[in-house]
């Protein structure tokens, strides 16, 4: 009975905490590495597929290094386009900046 009633509890509590998220969420997380990455890749891009976009790849950190995280079709958002992955110059560093739709 006493584990029962601490289930409940505990489903009401998960319950609850999962209505009070917000529909929407936005966590950014920024990347900092002290050395550029190595030049983009060139990928073949097959025949474009429609009401589908090119999402193309780019050089992500590992934590110890750079990997190269490739190119894949998504389906199109109408009315937006794709602005791609890219790594800025930020003083004697270089930023990540991830990729995103816009309007």
């Amino acid at each position: 009975m006493k584990i029962a009633r601490s289930c409940a509890l505990a489903v009401a509590m998960a319950s609850a905490a999962a209505i009070s998220v917000p529909a929407q969420a936005h966590v950014a997380v920024g990347v900092s590495v002290g050395f550029p990455p190595p030049p983009a890749r060139v990928e073949a891009v097959v025949v474009a597929r429609p009401g589908h976009a090119w999402i193309p790849g780019y050089w992500r950190w590992t934590g110890a290094r750079y990997a190269w995280a490739a190119g894949y079709w998504t389906v199109a958002r109408p009315g937006y386009r794709y602005v791609p992955a890219c790594w800025v110059r930020n003083g004697p560093a270089w930023r990540f900046h991830a990729g995103y739709w816009i309007r």
